[in-house]
């Protein structure tokens, strides 16, 4: 019976030298991880922690990280991956919700993590992860024989939604989703051992759990990790461990090009690079091909798919502002809102099926059955499909503009900004209009070369936008801001740009 925990006990019985984990001069082989995380199972179950249990993980990407995370599967129990940024009354939510019977924590996090326990009188072990003594602590400890097996069905992850629609949701992974997916993306994209990737996507989301952390362990490849982004970092952490794929999402690959320069930078390991976790705009993929001299494969995914369900393909149709075809495994259509499939070429919303979707959303099964209909999970995305099966996602569905009648597609308008030189980010938004209905309004951050022109770079804006849109879909407001905001992963924050107005 499969347990997700079972890539990392292969891998170490066949490459136990090989680098698993690197943060700086720290460095965990294959061997070093497998025996650790299983102390860490036997140090939990002593705990009363057993198998079915959710267990709440919140950490950066610190090598105690992947310890915990897999010894938490090792001894059965379920991960509840939570981001270390959330408040004590965010984080009371999750472990009431996930009805947790354990916390693991790094130690930065540890105060706010015992104030959410008081405030729920809730009484459960809390396991602090310190740079100190947490090594040293699990070596007094005897490692769990084996690994506790669990169905295909059973969920090893909780993983709550970014709740941009609302209170976040737990969807449930399990074990055959994860250890899916993972094994997906290493033979999407080749991974051999010899690989080094960047490990900047926090492990907490979907996107970097799967594709810096389960796949790269499932490969026998190193992950180099950086607990918190920094692009200047990030290009010496490149050269300095030869790093052969970088993954982030557009925003880190949009402030890796501020770092640069835009000036052609030398990384002779790199061999591929990857985008995912919003849309990329296409004149950053120009850029970023240009100053790294690799290409920048853009894919899709979601929470509830595990995540990944479509890629441009290294053996397949490449195509600037599509997120390609669907991966084996995954299938996709798009569909109108009575749920028949559109014309080729034509919008509708675009809904999953295949092995990596979620079990449902825990405890939640109205949710569940609006997401998931006749086996195909509704992505909330709008979307529109080539003769040749690549997918162009055209904007949310919920981020979509009614002007006066008139669908406006934020992500279109953003596109023709994008192009324009002096342009480093852009969110475009629908605001309330008493004569519209809604207005289009674009929030702007310049490069720093343009940044002391400010608000007088707005008429040049408009004059550009204008030669590239239809009027309607013109924004009547622009906004000059220092920055957007974003979410963990660097996704920009749609709701909360609104607010900015």
């Amino acid at each position: 019976m499969p347990n997700l925990a079972s890539l990392l006990v292969d891998t170490a019985a066949r490459l136990p030298r090989r680098p698993a984990v690197v943060l700086d001069d720290t460095v965990l082989s294959y061997a070093e991880l497998d025996d650790l995380s299983a102390r860490a199972a036997t140090l939990l179950r002593d705990g009363g922690v057993h198998p079915g249990d959710r267990v709440a993980l919140i950490a950066p990407n610190v090598p105690h990280m992947p310890i915990a995370y897999y010894g938490i599967l090792r001894s059965g129990a379920v991960v509840v991956p939570l981001n270390p940024l959330l408040t004590p009354r965010e984080l009371a939510h999750h472990f009431q919700d996930a009805e947790v019977s354990a916390v693991v924590v790094w130690e930065a996090m540890a105060g706010a993590c015992r104030e959410a326990l008081e405030r729920l009188g809730l009484d459960v072990p809390v396991v602090e992860l310190s740079a100190a003594g947490t090594l040293q602590r699990l070596a007094g400890v005897e490692p769990l024989a084996g690994l506790e097996q669990r169905g295909a069905q059973d969920m090893a992850v909780l993983l709550y939604t970014s709740g941009t629609t609302g209170r976040p949701k737990g969807a449930m992974l399990t074990h055959d989703n994860l250890l899916g997916n993972a094994e997906m993306v290493v033979d999407l994209f080749r991974i051999v051992p010899e690989d080094v990737f960047f490990g900047g996507l926090p492990f907490f989301h979907v996107f970097g759990q799967t594709v810096a952390l389960n796949a790269v362990v499932a490969a026998g490849a190193a992950v180099t990790l950086l607990p918190r982004f920094a692009p200047r970092t990030v290009l010496e952490i490149l050269e300095r461990d030869g790093v052969t794929v970088l993954d982030g999402v557009p925003s880190m690959h949009v402030a890796l090009l501020g770092a640069a320069g835009d000036r052609p930078v030398a990384l002779p390991a790199l061999r591929a690079a990857i985008s995912g976790g919003a849309a990329l705009p296409v004149e950053v993929l120009r850029r970023f091909e240009g100053v790294f001299g690799v290409r920048l494969y853009e894919g899709y995914g979601l929470s509830e798919t595990s995540p990944v369900v479509s890629f441009n393909q290294l053996d397949g149709p490449v195509r600037p502002g599509s997120i390609g075809t669907a991966v084996p495994g995954a299938r996709l259509r798009v569909l109108d809102d009575t749920g028949a499939e559109v014309p080729t070429g034509e919008v509708g919303e675009l809904a999953v099926a295949g092995r990596y979707v979620m079990a449902g959303y825990w405890r939640n099964p109205e949710a569940t059955a609006e997401a998931v209909r006749d086996g195909w999970f509704r992505t909330g995305d709008l979307a529109r499909m080539d003769q040749d099966g690549c997918v162009f996602i055209v904007d949310r569905k919920k981020d979509m503009i009614l002007r006066g009648g008139y669908n406006v597609y934020p992500r279109e308008v953003e596109e023709a900004l994008y192009e324009h030189p002096a342009v480093a980010e852009v969110a475009v938004v629908g605001i309330s209009d008493e004569v519209q209905g809604q207005e289009v309004a674009a929030f702007v951050v310049l490069t720093a070369e343009a940044a002391p022109d400010g608000e007088r770079l707005v008429p040049e804006l408009r004059s550009w936008v204008r030669e590239r849109v239809a009027s309607y879909k013109r924004p009547r407001l622009y906004r000059v801001v220092d920055a957007l905001p974003k979410g963990p992963t660097g996704k920009i924050l749609k709701r909360e740009v609104e607010g900015l107005v």
